[in-house]
């Protein structure tokens, strides 16, 4: 099981010592926690890759059209724990034929310390996602290729972006009419 331990560092460039500026150690029960994450676990919960017209799909025709979706949720798991699942959806096909479809669900189980509450739910929906993505975008790709076509190379995911589109989608549909 891989394990990473995600910390912000600040370092003041004014004074590189360990006190403050009447000469004395800085109190640490002043100080907020840092920040961070580790990476508890990260796995697969579901892989399908789907050839439907194979051998026909893996013939030379018109460039195929690309359907991509993206969803991201947690849950908390524990104190400090959360599991994030990122779902990603690809479907090729042409006008007369499916080339392919591949799904696939990646979580990742997270232990996250020194956010505040009014800070956790963004962190976890942007941060977490964004340390999955780079697998997942690997699987994918090997996946695609395993079928018989070239790699998907699934382009950066703007998780933050992403995040605030569904906040103000949720908003609109909360609102009152």
């Amino acid at each position: 099981m891989e394990r990473r331990r995600v910390e912000p560092q600040v370092t003041d460039k004014k004074t590189m010592s360990d006190t403050n500026d009447a000469g004395t150690q800085p109190q640490a029960e002043n100080a907020a926690p840092t920040p961070g994450m580790n990476i508890l676990g990260q796995y697969i919960k579901d892989l399908s890759f789907e050839n439907p017209n194979a051998p026909r799909s893996l013939q030379q025709g018109e460039q195929p059209k690309l359907d991509i979706n993206v969803n991201v949720t947690a849950q908390p798991v524990g104190e400090e724990q959360f599991e994030v699942v990122l779902t990603l959806n690809a479907k090729a096909e042409r006008p007369d034929l499916v080339m392919f479809n591949v799904e696939l669900i990646y979580a990742g189980l997270f232990r996250i310390s020194g956010v505040p509450q009014e800070h956790m739910h963004p962190f976890v929906m942007i941060e977490c996602p964004r340390m999955l993505f780079p697998f997942a975008r690997n699987i994918m790709a090997e996946a695609t290729r395993n079928g018989g076509f070239p790699p998907l190379l699934l382009d950066p995911i703007d998780f933050a972006q992403l995040y605030r589109t569904n906040m103000a989608q949720q908003a609109a549909t909360e609102q009152p009419n």
